[in-house]
Parts: C-alpha cells; sequence; structure tokens
C-alpha cells in the first residue's frame, strides 16, 4: 500500500540530514502547510490532521532535529529553538513553498512564535496547539522530569499502558485502542520492540537551559506580539498544565482578533483529531480564506 505521503530529506546549514512527511499535490489550491511538533515528538502526531487537510493543500510535517528520522546533533547546545527555526527555512527552501500556514504544538509553537518575530513574511497565518509566550512552571518542570531519562518499555502493551500511566489524569477518556496509537506515535520500532524516538540529549539541553534561567523561564510576549501583523488561532487542552486558561486570556487581551478554540478532556497537548478542534481548524481557514 502507498504512503499517503511523499518523503523529503533535506540538509541543515550545520550539516544534518533532515526529513519531512510532504502530503498533498504540489498544485493543491489551498495555502500550504506546516505542522511544527513538540520537544520530543515528531511528524507522525500530524497524521490526523494532515489527511484532514491534504485533499485541499499540500501540509509538510518535519522531524525536527534529533527526533524521528532526522538526523541526531553531537553536541546537545545545538537543541534549541533558534536551529529549528533555521532548519524550518531550509525545508521551506527545499520544499519549494515561500509562505505557508503555520500549525506549532507546544515547541513548534515557540518556533513558529521566533520565526514571526524573525522573518514574519513566510507565514501567512498561525495556529498554536496549547502554547503561549509564556508557559504554566509546574508543567515544564513535569516534562524536564521524563524527557531524556525514561525507560524505553519492552513491549507494544507496555509502552501504551507507561503512557495511560503518565497521561491519564490529563486525557481521562482515551480508550486502549487510541492509548496505543499513542503509544505507536511516540515510540519508533526497532526489532519489533519500541524504542525511543528522540535524542536523549533534547533532555539534557532543555534542564541545561532550566539551570542557566535559575527558576526564570523566559517569555516570548515580544515575539507572541509579531503574531499579531497574521491570522491566529491559538488552541488549548482543557486539562493543559502548560496553556493555562489565565495565560489564555492573557493572550487574548494582547490580540483582540486572535481565535481560540478549546478541546474538551485533552492536557498537554490537543492531538488535534478531536472534532471540535478540526472544526475550529475548518472554519479558521474558510474564514481568513486560507
Amino acid at each position: 500500500m502507498p504512503l499517503p505521503y511523499r518523503e523529503l530529506f533535506y540538509t541543515s546549514q550545520d550539516g544534518l540530514t533532515l526529513f519531512a512527511r510532504d502530503y498533498g499535490e504540489r498544485t493543491a489550491p489551498g495555502t500550504p502547510v506546516v505542522c511544527l511538533p513538540g520537544l520530543t515528538r515528531n511528524s507522525k502526531d500530524f497524521e490526523p490532521l494532515a489527511e484532514h487537510l491534504s485533499p485541499h493543500r499540500r501540509v509538510i510535517c518535519p522531524d525536527l532535529r534529533g527526533r524521528g528520522r532526522s538526523g541526531y546533533c553531537d553536541n546537545w547546545a545545538d537543541y534549541t529553538p533558534a536551529h529549528e527555526m533555521m532548519d524550518t527555512l531550509d525545508l521551506m527552501g527545499a520544499a519549494g513553498i515561500g509562505q505557508a500556514v503555520f500549525i506549532g504544538t507546544s515547541r513548534g509553537g515557540l518556533i513558529m512564535m521566533a520565526l514571526a518575530a524573525f522573518r514574519p513574511n513566510v507565514i501567512k497565518a498561525a495556529i498554536l496547539n496549547d502554547i503561549g509566550p509564556e508557559v504554566e512552571p509546574k508543567g515544564i518542570a513535569r516534562i524536564a522530569g521524563y524527557v531524556g531519562v525514561m525507560e524505553p518499555p519492552a513491549t507494544w502493551d507496555e509502552a501504551a499502558v507507561k503512557l495511560r500511566m503518565m497521561s491519564e489524569r490529563e486525557f481521562p477518556n482515551l480508550s486502549g485502542e487510541e492509548w496505543r496509537v499513542f503509544a505507536h506515535r511516540t515510540f519508533a520500532e526497532e526489532n519489533g520492540v519500541p524504542k525511543m524516538d528522540y535524542d536523549a540529549k533534547i533532555g539534557t539541553a532543555m534542564r541545561k537551559g532550566m539551570e542557566a534561567a535559575k527558576g526564570e523561564i523566559p517569555t516570548l510576549w515580544p515575539q507572541f506580539k509579531s503574531l499579531s501583523q497574521m491570522p491566529l488561532l491559538a488552541i488549548r487542552g482543557e486539562n493543559s498544565d502548560i496553556l493555562t486558561a489565565e495565560i489564555m486570556e492573557r493572550m487574548k487581551q494582547a490580540n483582540p482578533e486572535m481565535s481560540s478554540a478549546i478541546a474538551k478532556d485533552r492536557g498537554h497537548a490537543p492531538f488535534l483529531d478531536e472534532p471540535e478542534v478540526l472544526s475550529a481548524i475548518d472554519d479558521f481557514f474558510a474564514a481568513e480564506n486560507l
């Protein structure tokens, strides 16, 4: 059975071979979409959304450096949003795309905000998935506690159980099959068993950054303001410990034109396959003639 996407390989400015999924026809009429994943996530997270959007537009879903099928850095210090922002511009060049709608989940949203400040003309419109210009410290501490140090599960059933134990409070209504699908998007497979699908040095980079910040997590309000130049939709998981309701309210005050949506029974971060989220995204594309 043929893949529903083309495989796109390209090279970063510092010589890494990077990978992206390229859905949809290159001549499709809709504005192309670039989907940027979370800290340890990859292109697999966007499978349902890409298949939903790609009948009418091209959808590019990269594995950021050190994740999925992309190359790993030798130095942990090269895992930064700045490096990943430049990789994103390299991706657009390789794909032949000058401007796109950007969808950024968590870390991907931070990259998108940096890009809005650095090269705003490449962003036609923006969708932030459970991320804002500041984050809840408890949520960041939770993530830092497992990134790069979690033991890989021995079986796929164990992988699904492990994810359920970690996240069931934030995602209370997932079925057993949904946890298994989530496991296959979280882990890679080697010799029939799950393995971590990202470089453990990403966790080192995160913890080193937090140590350097001495408990003061930087905010990105100036970069967020750059997104006011283009249409913006913010999606929040109802149970999120990263994008709180209070932060979302401050985002609306800073950008009254921003659209918003809530993913019910979801934590950090919504899967972007929820009916109410897909409806909000479709309405956003229609309203902005994308």
